[in-house]
């Protein structure tokens, strides 16, 4: 049976890889123009079925609309997504990727594998089998709801 102390060293492991899994993506993102929470906000749209309202964004993310605005704001100046009224309610607005937000998001993909890759080169095919089994048990069903 483990150990309150083991239970606690493989927490502060699991802390630690994330915390490095994160500089790395953000150092292969950088380039991109795009923050990770940027980088968020674009793959939870790409996940959506149709172009979401803000605040079901806001939701999906677990942030306050304001914090949706601002990210909204700086992807519409990138290009990656346009704002668009709602079809039956004109006070409504919705969120879509654009061509080049597809695009950006094809890059990210690639840079998150990129980072991956530096973090899982010292693991051999079968210990990333090994180490992909163990992560699926640990974070159960991903949660692919629609927004």
């Amino acid at each position: 049976m483990p150990t309150p102390e083991t239970s606690g060293i493989l927490a502060e492991q699991l802390l630690r890889l994330t915390r490095r899994l994160h500089r790395a993506q953000k150092r292969h993102m950088e380039p991109l123009g795009i923050t990770p929470a940027q980088s968020r906000l674009l793959r939870t749209l790409a996940h959506c079925d149709g172009p979401p309202r803000m605040a079901d964004l806001a939701q999906r993310l677990e942030v306050v609309p304001r914090a949706v605005t601002t990210l909204v704001d700086a992807l519409e100046a990138h290009g990656s997504v346009r704002r668009a009224p709602d079809p039956d309610n004109r006070r409504v607005v919705r969120v879509e990727l654009t061509d080049a937000g597809r695009a950006t998001l094809r890059a990210l993909r690639d840079a998150r594998r990129t980072a991956a890759e530096d973090i899982l080169a010292p693991l051999s095919d079968r210990q990333r089998e090994v180490l992909g089994e163990l992560l699926d048990t640990l974070a159960g069903t991903p949660d692919h709801g629609r927004c």
